[in-house]
């Protein structure tokens, strides 16, 4: 009884805190992380191949761990590009295996995921990864659906240009079905012609909405911000639809150094959010220095 109590005190007491913190540091409803420089950390360490990767999960944990006491909603990360495919067909199959023991770890009782009630969602053309990895991934949004404190999407066979051409297909084949049946039914007026009407020839019959709905992260808003690890600017395919006005964050520290002692060298690095020009901006959610000074201090 004491310890039921004494948990649902120290509940209350966080969601209190989280709330604090979000009032007084505007924080950001999503963050998406390209977790970059895993294999760079193994190499410089002289670490056997793929121990950059289980490290790299560590950091995200601790990641997830930041995010949920600052009252963060939604975190999206980059977690395998379909361009990830071409590497060595050893080196594939060897993350397939860590993604598919990681995706195990992750809705097991005790784990953040369910302790932090975060729902799982996993981003991309599924149809691409192994068999296993692809039920393990179709298991893990299963057990965790009716988690509603946060949202977690993890992305995987991935790229946002094939995200793109996906939804563009999709909306064109729903908008051909709809035609269909009104055709069918008498009231299609002629609309399954590729012109259309002669009165509405300039209306869009594919809206921006349309796509959008199709679009792999539908089920999530806008990132605020995108940190991309390991000091590189660029946004490797990722999130290249939604990230049309968010801020960008590139520290120079690898990713899986997040987890480690390292991290004190990751607050004193020149903190910016780092602008679409590539300037550091003045301004992001209010003050975006002092954002990313918080975040980071908090880890």
């Amino acid at each position: 009884m004491e310890k039921a109590v004494g948990s649902m005190v120290s509940q209350i007491f966080e969601n209190l805190v989280c709330l604090i913190r979000k009032f007084i540091f505007c924080i950001p409803n999503h963050i998406a992380f390209i977790m970059d420089g895993n294999r760079r950390y193994a190499k410089k360490r002289g670490l056997m191949e793929g121990v950059g990767h289980k490290v790299g999960f560590l950091a995200l944990m601790s990641m997830l761990r930041c995010c949920h006491e600052l009252g963060v909603r939604y975190v999206t990360v980059y977690a395998f590009s379909i361009d990830n495919f071409k590497r060595s067909p050893k080196e594939v199959q060897s993350l397939m295996e860590l993604m598919q023991e990681k995706i195990d770890d992750l809705i097991k009782e005790e784990s953040i995921v369910n302790r932090f009630g975060l729902r799982i969602y996993f981003i991309g053309n599924l149809k691409l990864l192994s068999e296993p990895v692809r039920l393990a991934a179709e298991k893990a949004m299963l057990a965790t659906a009716k988690n509603s404190k946060a949202v977690l999407c993890i992305c995987v066979a991935y790229t946002s240009t094939n995200e793109i051409v996906n939804a563009v297909k999709e909306s064109i084949e729903e908008k051909w079905d709809e035609f269909c049946v009104l055709n069918a039914s008498g009231a299609g007026y002629g609309l399954i012609k590729l012109g259309g009407s002669e009165g509405d020839e300039r209306e869009q019959l594919i809206k921006l909405i349309d796509i959008e709905k199709h679009m792999y992260m539908a089920v999530a808003p806008e990132p605020d911000i995108i940190i991309r690890t390991s000091g590189e600017i660029h946004l490797s395919n990722f999130l290249l639809w939604q990230s049309a006005v968010c801020y960008l964050y590139s520290p120079s520290v690898l990713w899986p150094e997040i987890s480690s002692q390292n991290r004190k060298d990751f607050v004193g690095r020149g903190l910016h959010v780092i602008d679409s020009d590539g300037t550091p901006t003045k301004h992001a959610f209010r003050d975006g220095i002092r954002l990313v000074d918080f975040l980071t201090i908090t880890w």
